[in-house]
């Protein structure tokens, strides 16, 4: 019998998926690495840079071919996941939210007449689609959110608050998850799993009356990736807005959307420290101390190797637990782990990097500075490392008592 991995067979075949890889590759090297400064000091991704990032298809690339986009699985997702993260993490955050956690929603429980409606758009850049989950007092954990949705004839009524919503400013369309019955008490992420949550997703063009997206956040790093609050009062949608017409989607769309966006993130991680890492080996093979290299000591020499190592065990993780989520063998404890371990390996990977700059890997615009800053938040969003050890020791337990 063949193994899952023996049987995946990529809609893009490798010799195509390999050409998109290049470009991609090609494209963040010379193009968006070289202007990374400018990005940090403007807070922006530059038009030149964006309308070039839509015409490669980048807004879609996870989106399915029928509906404009280049129909990538997770396993080719996260080889050009490796790729973005090897630059400033605002290029991949401008279309991250439609090919992943927001677009995904729509790909596997959208109705037809709403994937008519809004993929191909999505796809093309023309929209930008924003996921509406987290709350002031809801984050990694979606059983907890109060936004409610009230059915009045044929309208849904929207009323809450949403927090830290990335690309908010610029939304065409948010994906937003709604509370539509009371209940006492929130249930966790793994006593929650498959029971009756009243929770619901609905899609809301940004213009729609009621909705009030915030001022952009200042946040510690990842300038030039976007995130605001977004209120919604008595904002009224069509019943046709209910994602899949099930009021019960709500709940399984945002863990299963995490659940991937996960193994993506993980990705994301590795390039990061990849590039740490050969910031790293670039500059101690030519920063000079007492007439040597201070690559020659051996000190310095551990420090490196210990990024290396994080560097290839992630990148196995990343690729195992992509493949088991696209063969269906593991979409629940893998892509925990790997988020677990890749988000936690960058964050030390990026402080070893600082590290063997010295003092010059404190001062701005030196890469190292800024990678420092930019993957502590790997480590908080789409689920915090915490929420993450919960669930892979809950899964093991409960596969263990049954």
């Amino acid at each position: 019998m063949a193994s899952p991995a023996q049987q995946h067979t990529p809609a893009v075949s490798a010799d195509d998926f390999e050409q998109i890889r290049s470009v991609v590759h090609d494209f963040i090297r010379t193009k968006v690495v070289p202007r990374e400064n400018e990005i940090a000091e403007t807070d922006a991704i530059p038009d030149d840079l964006r309308a070039q990032a839509a015409e490669m298809g980048l807004f879609g690339y996870a989106i399915p071919e029928e509906w404009g986009g280049l129909g990538l699985d997770l396993t080719q997702d996260v080889e050009l996941a490796m790729e973005f993260g090897y630059t400033t993490l605002a290029l991949r955050s401008m279309f991250g939210t439609n090919n992943g956690i927001a677009g995904q929603v729509l790909v596997n429980f959208g109705t037809d007449e709403q994937k008519k409606e809004w993929l191909e758009r999505i796809a093309s850049g023309d929209v930008v689609a924003s996921f509406a989950l987290t709350e002031p007092g809801a984050g990694s954990n979606p059983a907890g959110l109060r936004t409610k949705a009230t059915l009045d004839g044929d309208q849904w009524v929207i009323d809450g608050q949403k927090r830290f919503i990335t690309n908010a400013p610029i939304a065409d369309l948010f994906v937003v998850f709604a509370r539509t019955q009371r209940r006492e008490r929130a249930e966790s992420e793994q006593s929650a799993e498959g029971k009756n949550t009243g929770i619901a997703v609905f899609l809301v063009p940004a213009d729609t009356p009621g909705v009030e997206v915030g001022v952009k956040d200042k946040k510690m790093g990842q300038e030039g990736a976007w995130t605001s609050d977004v209120s919604f009062d008595g904002v009224r949608v069509p019943t046709s807005a209910l994602v899949g017409g099930d009021e019960e989607t709500g709940y399984r769309a945002a863990l299963t959307s995490l659940a991937r966006g996960r193994v993506h993130i993980a990705a994301l991680a590795v390039g990061q420290a990849q590039r740490a890492l050969d910031e790293s080996v670039e500059y101690a093979a030519t920063a000079t101390q007492g007439g040597k290299p201070i690559g020659s000591f051996q000190l310095v020499q551990a420090m490196l190797a210990d990024q290396q190592t994080g560097v290839m065990a992630g990148r196995a993780l990343v690729r195992d637990a992509a493949l088991k989520y696209v063969t269906g063998e593991d979409r629940r404890t893998a892509p925990s782990v790997a988020k677990l371990y890749c988000t936690e390996m960058v964050g030390k990977v990026a402080d070893l990097a600082v590290q063997v700059h010295g003092g010059t890997g404190y001062m701005r615009e030196v890469p190292v500075e800024r990678i420092y800053r930019d993957v502590r938040l790997l480590r908080l969003y789409e689920g915090t490392s915490e929420i993450q050890r919960l669930i892979i020791g809950g899964n093991l337990i409960r596969a263990a008592s049954k």
